[in-house]
């Protein structure tokens, strides 16, 4: 009963953050970047507890559970990224001041590839609010506490409430709450867990030594390795909840510390997270992987501790989920719909994106009623956005250099996203690297075509 009192308080305090900041989101600004004021300490936090989602929570402990200290991987990639973010880009995309991923293509190329890319970011958001939704209903189905069901459609309401009341600038308040919670969380449940195995030696002891092989194992070769690095890290380097999050800086100095701070602290988070799941495979071996934290909080905790730790994971699911809806919403309103639009609709856009939040809420609580697997469901949404999206924006800030265009940009994303699609239909394990080279094959080897075609039409 502690665990489930405490949750519901958490649940009310992000609904009154929701409230609360409903009149300082009344402007378009405030509502979708936080009125672009951010600091490096606000930007920080809330990249970090959209960082650390269902993924890095039940599924990467599930990854440590199975393979051991590679399952960290998972988030370390996302560390390489954002390092690559915060030197190279973060302050080239701060600079644009604008509210969204494909507004900032639109600059790169033209309309028919921002509202390209637009179509393809929100149908794998999508996907990955409905893995938050899916970890949420995992993580409250512990022992029987209620049907994962009636969790995920409860947990579906609560982020949904408050990033539509309180938008952007609710989201990095309680992204901000949020990432307190999970850092304490964490750490707390770590130290229970190896003082209840005898420490780091107990632990070592109780695993084979492949458990421990580091940066690579038997389980996790070199080109697993390079595939999580290419189709995972690099939707760091380049994605619209990253970007969202740059945004907000109050400045291009504050973007490019916040993405380079974050890309530190994540790396303690990546591996205990991953050594809570090597605990769990030590005493509840007989579990599913995705279970390793939920028997933990269940069986090793005190009612008390357990519902803190409970708290934040939900905290990190949740802070996911919100960012990401917000992101594929904003997509939905400025940049789909505004694009059938001669010219910015700036006075409805925020009751239109209200409304939208709410519609993509829903779909995403839709699939993830269909889904089950949180791992597969991430890698499916990031593999087709990867394989089509990103090169041709990483492109795009050098585009005179590379001599790249819109229609080679265009073939690159619609080629690369499809091939992406359908190497997760086949299965075929490392064709996502080949959809990934097939979508720079298309940027250079059209852009060369269409620049001979232009240069052949007189003028």
């Amino acid at each position: 009963m502690p665990q489930l009192t405490i949750i519901i308080i958490y649940f009310a305090v992000m609904l009154a953050i929701g409230v609360a900041s409903r009149k300082k989101a009344g402007q378009a600004d405030d509502f979708f970047v936080a009125g672009r004021k951010g600091s490096s300490l606000f930007i920080v936090g809330s990249l970090l507890a959209t960082i650390i989602g269902g993924s890095a929570t039940l599924g990467m402990a599930g990854l440590g559970f199975q393979r051991g200290l590679t399952g960290a991987w998972w988030m370390l990639v996302g560390s390489v990224g954002l390092i690559f973010l915060g030197l190279f880009f973060a302050r080239k995309v701060r600079k644009f001041a604008l509210y969204t991923l494909p507004e900032l293509i639109e600059k790169q190329y033209d309309r028919r590839m921002a509202f390209a890319s637009s179509v393809l970011i929100v149908i794998a958001w999508t996907g990955v609010i409905a893995a938050q939704i899916i970890a949420a209903g995992k993580i409250m189905g512990i022992r029987g506490r209620g049907a994962p069901t009636l969790w995920r459609v409860i947990f579906s309401f609560v982020f949904i409430a408050y990033t539509v009341l309180g938008g952007q600038y609710s989201v990095i308040r309680t992204d901000f709450f949020q990432s307190v919670i999970i850092f304490g969380g964490i750490f707390t449940g770590l130290g229970l867990i190896l003082s209840r195995l005898g420490g780091w030696d107990g632990l070592q002891s109780s695993l084979s030594p492949d458990m421990f092989s580091f940066p690579v194992s038997s389980q996790f070769g070199g080109a697993d390795l390079l595939s999580l690095l290419l189709v995972v890290g690099l939707t760091y380097v380049v994605g619209p909840d990253m970007y969202s999050r740059i945004f907000c800086a109050r400045d291009d100095a504050t973007a490019r510390a916040s993405a380079l701070w974050t890309a530190l602290l994540i790396i303690p988070v990546a591996f205990a997270i991953t050594l809570l799941g090597m605990g769990a495979a030590v005493l509840f071996p007989g579990i599913a992987p995705d279970q390793a934290l939920p028997m933990i909080i269940s069986e090793i905790f005190s009612p008390l501790v357990g519902g803190i730790v409970l708290a934040a994971l939900l905290c990190a699911v949740m802070s996911s989920a919100d960012t990401t809806l917000l992101s594929a919403s904003t997509i939905l309103t400025v940049d789909i719909i505004g694009g059938f639009r001669s010219s910015p609709d700036r006075k409805n856009v925020l009751p239109r994106s209200r409304w939208l939040i709410i519609l993509l809420g829903i779909v995403a609580l839709v699939v993830a009623l269909l889904l089950k697997n949180i791992i597969s469901a991430l890698l499916f949404a990031y593999t087709v956005y990867t394989c089509g999206v990103i090169l041709p924006v990483i492109a795009g800030f050098f585009k005179d250099r590379l001599k790249v265009t819109a229609a080679g940009a265009l073939a690159a994303l619609i080629g690369g996203g499809a091939a992406g699609i359908a190497s997760k239909l086949i299965s075929i394990k490392y064709l996502d690297l080949g959809a990934l080279a097939l979508s720079a094959v298309l940027l250079f080897l059209v852009s060369f075509i269409d620049k001979r075609l232009k240069n052949k039409i007189p003028r």
